[in-house]
């Protein structure tokens, strides 16, 4: 391989269709201000390079990325590309993942608006994460000990594990379909609205309004905390080991919950069964109990 060191490159398409690259303490920077370094190539490996241009990992295949920089003005940094490998690096620039393929990234931070979308087969490990519409439209997602903050995060997901997570996000998992959380931290309001095959199993859960209109629902040994009108027209098999503040509504299935603040069923077709385990004279409407 082709080894460069100790260079600087601002020129439009600098590396454009390079092969078996190695690129140490280099720059994407400069005066020129030209886009796209590295288009259109393949078998490059980046080490302790500073990314400040646009765009410069288009359309690459085989790529390793560790210790380097891609600061806000390196917008768009890696669409169209497969086989990549991220370490110990900084994406601070917007959308700087898009439409790639076999993905990993470990020891990263990144802060991103619009990262991720529609990347398929991603893995991502002991790394944080700042978005808004983070990682929508992906699917074949494996993360764990990954922080997140944001909103709109995960929605139209699909094929999604997460084990010892912590997320502080708002509408998470919307439509998201095939999604497994594990040993988790989820924060936030409206929690997986409209989801399908969505399963949470001893995770705290925290906010208002969560899983709401949900298909094929299962929470297995989790906490809520601050959960109202919870369950509104989902499918759900629940095993809660909190109490909660209210529930409204769920269509089938069933929910076992220490306690509830209210129980709210006032629509004729919500068939689902509440089972109050202790306290039931707490509850202020009828108590359903599982079959």
């Amino acid at each position: 391989m082709s080894i460069i060191e100790n260079q600087s490159f601002d020129i439009e398409r600098a590396l454009y269709g390079s092969k078996h690259l190695i690129l140490k303490n280099c720059a994407f920077d400069g005066p020129a201000d030209g886009e796209s370094a590295l288009k259109e190539s393949s078998d490059i490996q980046v080490d302790h390079v500073f990314c400040n241009l646009r765009y410069p990992f288009w359309h690459d295949h085989g790529l390793k990325i560790s210790n380097s920089e891609m600061t806000e003005l390196c917008r768009a940094a890696l669409w169209y590309s497969d086989h990549i490998e991220i370490t110990g690096t900084k994406m601070h620039g917007i959308k700087a993942l898009r439409e790639c393929s076999n993905v990993i990234i470990e020891n990263c931070d990144i802060i991103s608006p619009e990262f991720g979308w529609s990347v398929k087969d991603i893995t991502m490990r002991h790394s944080t994460a700042e978005s808004e519409y983070f990682m929508m439209r992906s699917e074949n997602i494996l993360f764990s000990d990954v922080t997140f903050k944001g909103k709109y995060s995960f929605q139209y997901i699909r094929n999604a594990t997460f084990e010892n997570c912590v997320f502080d996000t708002k509408d998470a998992f919307w439509h998201g379909e095939n999604i497994t959380v594990k040993d988790s931290v989820v924060k936030g309001e409206y929690l997986a609205w409209y989801s399908n095959g969505l399963t949470l199993i001893n995770c705290k859960i925290i906010g208002t309004q969560p899983f709401c209109y949900c298909k094929n629902l299962k929470l297995i040994n989790c906490e809520m905390v601050d959960a109202d009108l919870c369950f509104e027209k989902s499918e759900v098999e629940a095993t809660i080991t909190t109490p909660v503040i209210s529930i409204k509504n769920p269509l089938s299935g069933c929910i076992q919950v220490p306690a509830v603040g209210e129980i709210i069923l006032d629509d004729e077709n919500a068939k689902g069964k509440i089972c109050v385990q202790e306290d039931p004279t707490k509850v202020k409407n009828k108590i359903c109990r599982c079959a």
